[in-house]
């Protein structure tokens, strides 16, 4: 059964970015029922609690109809949320080195130019979702998926998640969603967005 990882961080460490109340609330309240509802869906599902949440959701269509939805709402909510933490650090931010900088300027002619693509896309996206940086095809893509759905539904490896759930902003930065995109550029962890390349690759 799935279980909630720790934070690689205290709550307080993102701030003032990102609030300790908002991160107690999002990772030991939403995401944790994530994880609940994700368990209570697979219980009675014994060939399904062998396997990875990756291969869980790369499978949503052969699954049985009365756990789809379920699991892939509450298993894409545990998936993206358990890749987003590490995601963000205290002393974050700046900009990307090595192949991940060189790969980010071939796709976009150089960091800032992807910088505001990328806040554009999360910031326009309508209602509840995620804002991604993904490698697809061999190269990096720009997109946005709804409510709890992940790139790893349709196969293809993220590098870099943004949160823009209400949840995740809306105690310090009320409606201002572009007001959490700027702040959050400040604590993007590009060490662990590096690796997600290299191993994408």
């Amino acid at each position: 059964m799935f279980e909630l990882p720790n934070l690689p961080y205290e709550l307080n460490a993102l701030e003032p970015f990102i609030d300790a109340q908002t991160m107690e609330i999002h990772h030991g309240k939403h995401h944790a029922a994530y994880v609940k509802k994700l368990n209570e869906a697979l219980e009675a599902k014994k060939d399904l609690q062998s396997k990875s949440i990756e291969e869980i959701l790369q499978s949503l269509d052969s699954l049985p109809e009365e756990v789809r939805t379920k699991v892939r709402n509450n298993g894409g909510g545990h998936y993206n949320h358990s890749f987003f933490w590490p995601l963000m650090k205290q002393n974050g931010g700046g900009e990307p080195a090595g192949d991940l900088a060189q790969a980010i300027n071939d796709a976009f002619g150089n960091f800032a130019d992807f910088k505001i693509k990328f806040s554009e896309a999360a910031a326009n996206h309508f209602g509840s979702g995620w804002a991604w940086l993904t490698f697809e095809d061999g190269k990096l893509t720009i997109s946005t998926t709804p409510n709890q759905d992940s790139p790893v539904m349709r196969g293809i490896k993220p590098i870099l998640g943004l949160d823009v759930w209400e949840h995740a902003y809306y105690l310090k930065y009320q409606n201002k969603r572009p007001d959490y995109i700027n702040a959050w550029w400040n604590v993007v962890n590009w060490e662990q967005a590096e690796e997600n390349y290299a191993n994408a690759k």
